[in-house]
This record gives structure tokens, C-alpha cells and sequence, in this order.
């Protein structure tokens, strides 16, 4: 449970096109309500920053979460997440892991090298490095969100699938995202088109079945995520966007 409750906030090799207009530029920051059940949790948020290294523009993503209230008194949770990914091709370039979640933590980083197609892991709280076989469309927890949604979903048909491979740790994770539906939620008070994606899950320990996660993105193109939802075997967990400035494209919100 304590790495699961950010882990689905911050995920959340696509044959699909990438749309031509940008959907999210430096100066981006989003941030996000967490809770689990009627119990408000928790924050997230999630800040876009230029970056240049190596003669290479790059975005450089910061994304934070922490507990908040009683939540913090009986379980404090403080997330890290940072990515460095190419501009022009969304390929990680670094990846950085610092958590603090009820006294578990880690202290890792990630170098991608995909010009030998590999990728070194640091573990600085066991002073250990090791490097592992990837392929070149593979991305890291954190630019996953982006490379998503920087997917053209226009064309895209209900019931089609997504894939992303995902490199985390010391191995990569298959990432298979349904396009279920478009439909019109509640957003601050007012309401928004929203894309409806669902990806598949390991029932069983935590989730209650392997369709228990859903999110909702923003059917425009920021492709912003709106809202996730996640039914675990006990309650559920649900993040909501409560605050956001600095976006690349209009939002379409729908005021009666």
C-alpha cells in the first residue's frame, strides 16, 4: 500500500501518431487533491522546467507528493520523482526516485543511454550500480504521462489498446492502456470532455479486479489528467486536479 497510493498517481512503444501540436510546454504546473475513501490524503503536483545538456533541449519534469493532516500524524509519505526527457522524441535521459513512505525509502537514479541501448540504475542508499538491456522506445515512470499524452487520439477507436513499455527498477514493465469511452465530467464546479482510459492490473493482492484503475484526461490537447481512480480490495484511492496554470493549449470547459 505505501508504494502503490503515489505509483498510480505518477504513471499512470505506442504504434499510435504523436499529435503536432505540443500539448504541454516549461512553465506547466499541476497540481493535485489525493484521497482514500472520504479521507482527504494527500497532495501531488506536478512542475515542467527547460532544460539544456549536452547540446540537447530537454524537458525537465519535477513531480512531488506528500500526506497531509491525520493522514501525515499515522503514515507521512514524501515523494521525489524527477525526469529528463528529449524534446523533440520524448526519450528519457535521466530519472531520479527519492521516497520517504512511512519510514520505507529509496534513493535511486537512472541514466538512459540509447545509443547502446541501455540503462544504468544507482541505488545511493545501497552504493550499488548496475546496467540493464532496453530498447529505444522504452520510457521511465514519469515520462510515460507525457509520452501518453502526447499521443494523437483522434483516430483512436473505443476499445483499442495503448501500449507503453516502461523501464523501472531493473526491468521493464508492459503498460496496456484501453480507450473506453468519451464522456463529459464534473471539474471545478464546472464540467469537461474527458478521454476514459483503463489500464489492466494484477488482480488479487491490492486491486480488485484487473479493470479496477481508471483515469480520465482532458479531451483537448494538453490531454491533461483530470482525474484517477483506483478500487482496492479495501476503499478506494482517487486523485483529482484541483489547480493548474501555465498550460500549452486552451481547456474547454463546459459552464451550464
Amino acid at each position: 500500500m505505501r508504494k502503490l497510493f503515489f505509483l498510480l498517481f505518477f504513471i499512470s512503444s505506442s504504434g499510435y501518431s504523436q499529435i503536432n501540436t505540443p500539448a504541454f510546454k516549461e512553465g506547466e504546473f499541476l497540481k493535485y487533491k489525493l484521497s482514500y475513501g472520504p479521507i482527504n490524503a494527500g497532495l501531488a503536483t506536478l512542475e515542467i522546467e527547460d532544460h539544456f545538456e549536452k547540446d540537447i533541449e530537454m524537458f525537465h519534469i519535477i513531480g512531488k507528493g506528500w500526506t497531509t493532516g491525520m493522514t501525515d500524524f499515522f503514515f507521512s509519505v514524501k515523494d521525489n520523482y524527477e525526469t529528463y526527457f528529449t524534446k523533440n522524441e520524448i526519450h528519457p535521459y535521466r530519472f531520479i526516485r527519492k521516497i520517504d513512505e512511512g519510514g520505507y525509502t529509496k534513493n535511486k537514479e537512472i541514466f538512459f543511454d540509447f545509443t547502446n541501448n541501455s540503462a544504468t540504475v544507482i541505488d545511493h542508499k545501497k552504493n550499488k550500480k548496475n546496467s540493464y538491456s532496453i530498447h529505444k522506445r522504452v520510457q521511465d515512470m514519469l515520462s510515460s504521462l507525457y509520452y501518453l499524452r502526447s499521443i494523437d487520439f483522434s483516430a483512436l477507436k473505443e476499445g483499442e489498446i495503448i501500449n507503453i513499455d516502461m523501464f523501472l527498477d531493473n526491468e521493464i514493465y508492459k503498460l496496456h492502456l484501453i480507450f473506453k469511452a468519451r464522456e463529459i465530467i464534473k471539474f471545478n464546479k464546472k464540467r469537461i470532455t474527458a478521454l476514459v482510459l483503463q489500464p489492466t492490473v494484477q488482480e488479487g493482492r491490492i486491486f480488485k479486479s484487473n479493470e479496477s484503475v481508471t483515469f480520465w484526461i482532458s479531451d483537448d490537447l494538453n490531454k491533461i489528467p483530470i482525474k484517477i481512480k483506483a478500487n482496492i480490495l479495501v476503499g478506494s484511492i482517487k486523485a483529482e486536479l484541483i489547480e493548474y496554470k501555465g498550460l500549452a493549449n486552451p481547456m474547454y470547459l463546459i459552464f451550464n
